[in-house]
């Protein structure tokens, strides 16, 4: 069987999934429209198949080439790990990596768990906090890294955006909202930046009855009628009122991934160059909204 399927081909459609369509993808990958369609051309005459739909408002692939999507993911994954692992020049070094807790939790962690066989000589050492005390590390050169949410228009130009989500308040459609007297309100805690922006807006008076630092914390309190919260949406579920055209409408919030601007090391560099090879290889996660 003479037909190969190229890296950078796939590299290729990947980033036509991540970016969705040839444009986007050329942009990215800093080559020409024309260079990306050739890449995939290829592809499609190594496999004999269409993998691109090509149909006006439609699906951007067909079914094999969804189908190769997957391969490629896998394929380009283990391909960099036998690169990473059997180069002349192992990689070593520390990364002082923070994190918020719900990242924690996300796709963060099996790239975390990818980099570790990547480049076993590098220590990552972790620690967990809000997005204002690990933002607040990162500035005084605690950190190397950080993985924490900001609100959009916070986002700076190095910045590696993960996905975008929405924030909403949010009550247990139990709980009588009384605007007349002081709102009960349920928070992280007082570094929570979702609470520092929500109980300076408007007219209304709130009165902080819970603080707890866990997301299903504060998911629990909401279903129990406790007050009300400000949410994204990766958090909201069904069994919660989202409350309109009462309060202020919320600013988009953005997890992202942010270097030290003096203390990128080739460790840290290389652990950046991994969550954003996640990014590019799926489609970024985009909450309700």
């Amino acid at each position: 069987m003479a037909e190969r399927l190229e890296i950078d081909a796939l590299r290729a459609l990947l980033a036509i999934s991540a970016h969705g369509g040839v444009t986007r993808a050329a942009e990215h990958l800093a080559l020409s429209q024309s260079a990306v369609s050739h890449k995939i051309r290829r592809l499609e005459l190594a496999l004999d198949c269409d993998l691109l739909a090509r149909r006006p408002g439609g699906p951007l692939f067909t079914d094999a080439g969804q189908r190769l999507c997957d391969y490629a993911r896998r394929i380009t994954d283990l391909h960099d790990e036998a690169l990473s692992a059997l180069g002349k020049k192992p990689l070593t070094g520390a990364i002082r990596l923070g994190m918020t807790e719900d990242t924690t939790t996300s796709r963060i962690a099996r790239i975390l768990g990818r980099f570790t066989r990547l480049y076993p000589d590098v220590q990552v050492r972790t620690r967990t906090s809000q997005s204002l005390n690990v933002q607040r590390w990162l500035k005084a050169g605690e950190l190397d890294v950080a993985v924490m949410q900001v609100f959009r228009h916070d986002v700076m130009p190095d910045d590696l955006i993960l996905f975008e989500d929405t924030l909403h308040w949010v009550k247990s459609p139990e709980f009588p909202l009384d605007t007349s007297s002081p709102i009960p309100f349920l928070s992280f805690d007082n570094q929570c930046f979702y609470r520092q922006w929500g109980i300076g807006q408007g007219p209304h008076r709130f009165d902080s009855v819970l603080e707890c630092p866990s997301a299903t914390g504060i998911q629990s309190a909401v279903r129990s009628g406790l007050g009300v919260a400000l949410l994204n949406g990766l958090h909201v579920t069904a069994d919660m009122e989202v409350i309109d055209d009462v309060f202020p409408d919320p600013p988009r919030i953005a997890y992202v991934a942010r270097t030290h601007l003096k203390r990128r090391n080739p460790a840290a560099i290389a652990l950046i160059n991994e969550i954003g090879k996640e990014v590019e290889n799926t489609t970024p996660l985009q909450a309700a909204g």
